[in-house]
């Protein structure tokens, strides 16, 4: 692995909400181990307010996020990634750019926030929901020991993290990191 901060690039469809809040929350609790981003492949081409208006309640930095394509990490000069993660089933199943570098890749798919249509409070509901469960996921990645693990547990631990059914996940991934 690359020395810390690891680069962490979050993908989602159009980038609005989810990769957003995933960014936000890793460059929160990474404590500067970690250095976020997030992309498109089809960005939005704006944040969604509702993200903006959660991540600033929670207290979390919104200042840099931005809805963006994924091209501007596929690009030469782009920072090297160490992960990529998809958030969402559509990217997932879309033919990603190759990354500079190899990262590690994981789906950690969550549902998309910014799709529901309902109440106020069904709407808000929602957005919470995925803050719940990306910081919860996010929590266990930051939490592994990645100098203790080789590259091939550390992939087997990030898919697991991403299979996780967060309604009732045990308190750790699949092994124990004591």
């Amino acid at each position: 692995m690359s020395s810390a901060p690891y680069k962490v690039l979050f993908l989602c469809t159009g980038n609005s909400a989810r990769s957003i809040l995933a960014e936000s929350i890793l460059n929160h609790i990474g404590k500067g181990r970690f250095r976020a981003y997030s992309a498109g492949s089809h960005p939005a081409g704006r944040v969604n307010p509702l993200a903006l208006e959660w991540l600033n309640q929670q207290m979390f930095p919104v200042d840099e996020l931005r809805s963006k394509s994924w091209d501007e990490f596929a690009a030469p000069g782009a920072p090297r990634m160490d992960f990529v993660f998809t958030v969402c089933d559509k990217a997932a199943g879309e033919v990603c750019p190759v990354w500079p570098g190899q990262p590690m890749t994981a789906h950690w798919g969550i549902p998309d926030p910014a799709a529901v249509r309902g109440t106020d409070r069904e709407v808000r509901h929602a957005m919470a929901d995925a803050f719940r469960q990306l910081s919860r996921r996010i929590s266990l990645f930051v939490s592994l020991p990645f100098d203790k693990l080789d590259a091939m547990a550390i992939k087997r631990e990030i898919r697991a993290i991403g299979s996780l059914d967060d309604a009732r996940a045990p308190a750790a991934t699949s092994q124990s990191h004591s």
